[in-house]
């Protein structure tokens, strides 16, 4: 089986209502950080806004952000933390062309299902689904994407536990599986320890046994991190050779880790302002063609909010953004959906499992 990417179907903006639809208003905003009233908050959706009599697409979207009108007719969409004084905002509250806003759910048709709605997604995804279509989806697009697209992973320090789990993704972070990854300092903690002394939060991660003193470890190995004055330095000073981290490093594969009032330590590349994190976060996003989010509630949605379902190509095509998510906890996956992600695709499993599954239905590890 080979991947077929899904056509876009563009707007028919010679037809009404979109033909005598109202340019779209707008009004500058009066300070920093601060959107007019009746702005217009964006969504997952590819969203047009008529400007001078021309339908324009906003390109880079994600939710809850406002579509700032430029000198040179471009949209830009931010967020309202990061609006300026004069930013000309877009305003409207309704999406069916009536302000000049109009927004598209269905531009790509599902024609398996013969569907006229892409966005129709199932529910009860749960433990007895059956998934074994939607890995063969999976490989077939992760082979499309490590040649055409970028595949950004969001992930939690599960993986760190288990050896298995972080030789999978080393394998798949080599291959050209991956280019990005989205953590926290837990998963690159417990990944560095696990590289140093085989153990995540005092277990081996071999056979899952309490190590004397193991509770120490990871706060041993943030210390010798921290001495060393950056991850890079510390995989030089310390010889490692294994791992998540050290293979992102290895394929310069680009790492945000994003601080928690809960965090140990941190890591010296943790950051530990929460909007600089989620600037940082999205940068990774705008590159991205597929995101897969493994074990990791919070970090899901955080990532999710900034995922629009669509990507405009370098060549000007529309092509879908495939977001995946995978959890053992039903509740988790469900949250997703029901947050807005209607285009992901979620998978109810352990992500030890999933990952080798994943790495082994690739070819990249036995």
């Amino acid at each position: 089986m080979s991947f077929i990417m899904p056509k876009y179907q563009a707007p028919d903006f010679s037809r009404e209502p979109f033909a005598s639809a109202p340019d779209a208003r707008w009004e500058a905003a009066g300070m920093d950080g601060v959107a007019p009233e009746g702005y217009h908050s964006t969504s997952m959706y590819p969203e047009y806004f008529k400007i001078d009599g021309r339908w324009v697409l906003a390109e880079e979207s994600r939710m809850d952000a406002s579509v700032v009108l430029r000198q040179d007719g471009r949209l830009d969409v931010v967020e309202n933390r990061n609006l300026k004084k004069g930013d000309r905002v877009i305003l409207g509250r309704t999406e069916k062309g009536e302000e000049g806003v109009y927004m598209h759910c269905s531009g790509f048709r599902d024609e398996e299902h013969g569907l006229d709605d892409q966005f129709i997604f199932r529910q009860g995804r749960s433990r007895e689904t059956a998934f074994a279509r939607d890995y063969d989806k999976l490989f077939d697009l992760l082979r499309h994407e490590r040649d055409h697209g970028n595949i950004l992973w969001v992930m939690g320090p599960a993986f760190a536990f288990d050896a298995d789990a972080r030789a999978a993704m080393q394998a798949l972070v080599e291959n050209g599986y991956a280019h990005g990854l989205l953590a926290g300092n837990a998963l690159a903690t417990h990944d560095l320890e696990g590289a140093l002394l085989h153990t995540a939060l005092g277990q081996d991660i071999y056979t899952q046994r309490s190590q004397p003193n193991g509770h120490y470890n990871h706060l041993d190995v943030i210390n010798k991190v921290r001495r060393s004055g950056s991850i890079p330095n510390f995989i030089r000073d310390y010889n490692i050779d294994n791992g998540i981290i050290y293979s992102c490093v290895k394929q310069n594969v680009p790492i945000v880790l994003a601080g928690s009032i809960r965090d140990d330590g941190p890591l010296p590349e943790v950051v530990g302002d929460v909007y600089e994190a989620q600037t940082n976060m999205r940068e990774l996003v705008k590159k991205c063609t597929t995101v897969i989010c493994l074990a990791t509630m919070l970090h899901t949605i955080a990532a999710g909010n900034m995922t629009p379902s669509f990507r405009v190509t370098a060549e000007g095509e529309i092509r879908p953004l495939y977001l995946y998510a995978v959890d053992a906890d039903e509740f988790v996956v469900n949250k997703l959906l029901d947050r807005g992600s209607l285009s992901a695709t979620t998978i109810v499993a352990n992500v030890q499992d999933f990952i080798t599954l994943v790495a082994r239905g690739l070819g990249v590890m036995k």
